[in-house]
């Protein structure tokens, strides 16, 4: 069988359905493939099932990219309050969280629902369940084959992806397209994950597992993040290691604040003067767990002594060691357990107001599978919406 389509996007998640609800909206017709059952797998479980959909503050500076500049055109024309816009067009109810997260009331069934009524337009069709290979370009576009089925199209839209979550049938096809047609794919490792603990840390710090803690936390290269950290059996998690995690490399510590909201200095010294004969253990369990204290006891960051025993230089050993806790995670939990792909198709082959292939007429990128990469807070998506939006209107 042959079919002939104006537009074919390869991809039904976030990035796919809003480049093909606006090109067929244009008047094109579209054919959406994918090799899932249904679309938007990963919407419905992000945030929990509620779906952390955009941010009440977006620009460039929330993204990663080899050139930062490249998220601007695409963000400025379909902006993080145009989807909020239709959001509330549908009725959809929401709710904002901390840094000015925005999640579903009720779940991200709504989300894919909204993009799916979008997509609900006579020339827009959509294919499940198929596997797409032997893409050529032709001199009117591309030809490829959908299983048996050859189509034909003038313009072919990327949506595939990164490699997160492979349990949701994350693949890098993308990367081999765009390997195809010459194009650099920079490498890509796992983004937003949490870390592993090398053994004796691991050992140290498991039986904290499920013990979360506001914390501050910065990378090598100065990048810091103030939320939460949580132990697990495993290594380190919570949002401020998912944000982190972005920014370091193997072999690199990373600096832990583990008292961010407590004046440490000021605790130690009017409690040495009020209660000396308190322990440092006891002291500190006022602002941190018990629990963890005693393990830094144990790993000997500091001595447990009453407070009369410390001279104020080994007071402000122990602040500094609080306020700056040092550690060498193992690696992360990788792909598994990621929320986003570092790396992608290089976007210096990319325009950056259409997503179109500057070298390949017709050929498009468009959301994960690109190296652009979002903070944790909704961004990822909202990349998805912006960037899907203006290759919508240009293919």
């Amino acid at each position: 069988m042959s079919q002939k389509v104006d537009v074919v996007v390869i991809g039904a998640g976030a990035a796919g359905l809003m480049c093909a609800a606006h090109a067929g909206m244009r008047g094109r017709s579209v054919l959406v493939l994918d090799h899932a059952k249904k679309p938007g797998r990963k919407i419905l479980i992000s945030g929990g099932g509620k779906c952390n959909f955009t941010n009440y503050d977006v620009s460039a500076n929330n993204y990663l990219c080899q050139n930062p500049h490249f998220v601007k055109s695409a963000l400025s024309q379909y902006s993080h309050w145009d989807f909020i816009s239709l959001v509330s067009k549908y009725g959809i109810e929401f709710e904002e969280r901390d840094h000015g997260q925005l999640f579903c009331l009720d779940s991200a069934k709504q989300i894919v629902s909204m993009l799916l009524a979008e997509c609900e337009q006579p020339n827009v069709k959509f294919r499940y369940q198929c596997d797409v290979h032997s893409i050529e370009k032709t001199p009117q576009g591309f030809s490829l084959y959908a299983d048996t089925d050859a189509i034909e199209c003038q313009s072919l839209v990327v949506a595939t992806g990164g490699l997160s979550m492979p349990k949701l049938g994350a693949t890098p096809f993308g990367y081999k397209i765009a390997e195809q047609f010459d194009l650099e794919v920079i490498p890509t490792s796992a983004g937003l994950v949490p870390f592993t603990l090398h053994k004796e840390d691991k050992e140290d710090f498991s039986e904290l597992s499920g013990i979360a803690i506001p914390a501050e936390i910065s990378a090598n290269d100065g990048t810091l993040f103030k939320e939460a950290l949580l132990f697990t059996h495993r290594g380190l998690s919570g949002p401020s290691v998912l944000q982190i995690s972005s920014f370091w490399k193997p072999g690199q510590n990373v600096s832990v604040n583990l008292v961010p909201e407590a004046d440490i200095e000021a605790l130690l010294s009017r409690s040495r003067e009020k209660h000396p004969n308190q322990s440092l253990k006891n002291t500190l369990a006022r602002v941190l767990p018990k629990r963890l204290v005693e393990v830094l006891i144990e790993r000997q960051v500091f001595a447990d002594k009453p407070l009369k025993q410390y001279n104020p230089k080994e007071l402000d050993a122990i602040r500094s060691s609080l306020e700056n806790w040092k550690i060498v995670p193992n690696g992360t939990e990788g792909y598994r357990t990621a929320e986003v792909t570092l790396g992608g198709v290089n976007t210096d082959h990319l325009s950056s107001k259409t997503m179109e292939c500057k070298s390949v007429p017709g050929l498009y990128f468009i959301g994960e599978v690109m190296d652009v990469t979002g903070w944790l807070g909704g961004y990822n998506f909202q990349w998805c919406w912006s960037s899907g939006y203006v290759a919508g209107q240009s293919v």
